[in-house]
């Protein structure tokens, strides 16, 4: 089994951050698999084009998304909640070819996928590895990066207020598969690998908005955990009969979505409607006594009533849209 091991100093060190690198990553591997499932959605197709023509492309996401073991130079540990894309590229390209071939080969022998990797035998490895992120992150990311933000910003708040009142064992509890394993350690992997010696930099905790999957990142003495979020990034939608008929879509739409605290901006993003359009449901429901505001800083984060999760628990689920396609 692998531990990440945590003392007193790295645990008080750890923080969380976003990574639009990361983010990219999650989709990539998602539309990879689609492909293998034989049912890709319309951004699949895109990229199945993109990928017949750029052997290269095409050879990395086959690797990312069948191995146990990520090449260090996708897997970079972000710095902040404001992390940007160019930046962490920038250090992707910075690894020299001898480490890219060497994290590839070593990525290669722990994929349950044989597959060739003469794609990674140019120069300038980093450099084109680079170049197919940027390209994926402005296809099939950006275009909808304030909503998977909003969604990432949630599950961090969540975690948080968590930390706050119980402590980092209950904040990290319930992150996809991981466990404590010992005062002092985390349970990350049942598959043996060097346990992670976290410093006095700590642990970076990386939400990402992919239904599974979590990795580390590893650059001593950084490292982070990328993790699956909470919640949904998909559009809520709701029947318009029942519950929903009786308080209106619009209302509706912001209880379903309030299964974890908001404030009003990230419920106009999350769900695709303005901020004065939330912000007269929101008044509409609080008056009915159906959520509460509470202020934390200079935001008020909006949760739902005792009535509200009745009412909530009574609204049928609509159907879901096709996800657009992106590209060029």
């Amino acid at each position: 089994m692998t531990l990440i091991c945590l003392g007193p100093d790295a645990l008080r060190a750890s923080r969380f951050a976003l990574s639009p690198l990361a983010e990219t990553l999650s989709r990539l591997i998602v539309l990879r698999c689609e492909l293998d499932g034989g049912r890709p959605s319309p951004q699949a197709q895109v990229l199945a084009g993109w990928l017949d023509g750029d052997p290269f492309a095409a050879g990395l996401l086959r690797l990312v998304s069948a191995t146990k073991f990520l090449p260090d130079f996708v897997a970079i540990p972000p710095s902040s909640m404001t992390t940007r894309i160019d930046d962490e590229l920038a250090q992707m390209r910075a690894v020299p070819d001898s480490e890219a071939r060497a994290t590839i080969a070593e990525s290669r022998r722990f994929a349950w996928m044989t597959n060739s990797i003469a794609w990674a035998d140019a120069d300038g490895i980093t450099a084109c590895a680079a170049a197919v992120f940027a390209r994926g992150w402005q296809w099939f990311v950006e275009p909808d990066w304030p909503r998977r933000r909003a969604v990432m910003e949630r599950d961090i708040r969540h975690r948080a207020g968590v930390l706050a009142a119980h402590g980092w064992r209950q904040a990290i509890d319930g992150i996809s598969k991981i466990r404590w394993a010992g005062p002092d350690a985390i349970l990350f992997s049942t598959q043996t690998h060097a346990d992670l010696i976290i410093g006095d930099q700590g642990l970076v905790l990386v939400p990402h908005t992919g239904t599974v999957g979590q990795w580390t990142c590893e650059a001593p003495p950084r490292f982070a955990l990328v993790y699956p979020a909470r919640g949904t990034l998909e559009q809520l939608h709701v029947a318009t009969e029942g519950v929903a008929r009786l308080i209106g879509e619009g209302r509706a739409r912001i209880l379903a979505a309030l299964e974890d605290p908001s404030t009003p901006s990230q419920l106009a993003v999350l769900l695709g409607v303005s901020l004065g359009t939330v912000s007269g449901h929101l008044a509409t429901l609080r008056d009915a006594g159906a959520v509460v505001g509470r202020r934390s800083g200079r935001a008020v984060y909006y949760e739902r009533t005792t009535l509200g999760d009745t009412l909530a628990g009574r609204l049928p689920p609509g159907r879901e849209p096709a996800t657009p396609a992106q590209g060029p």
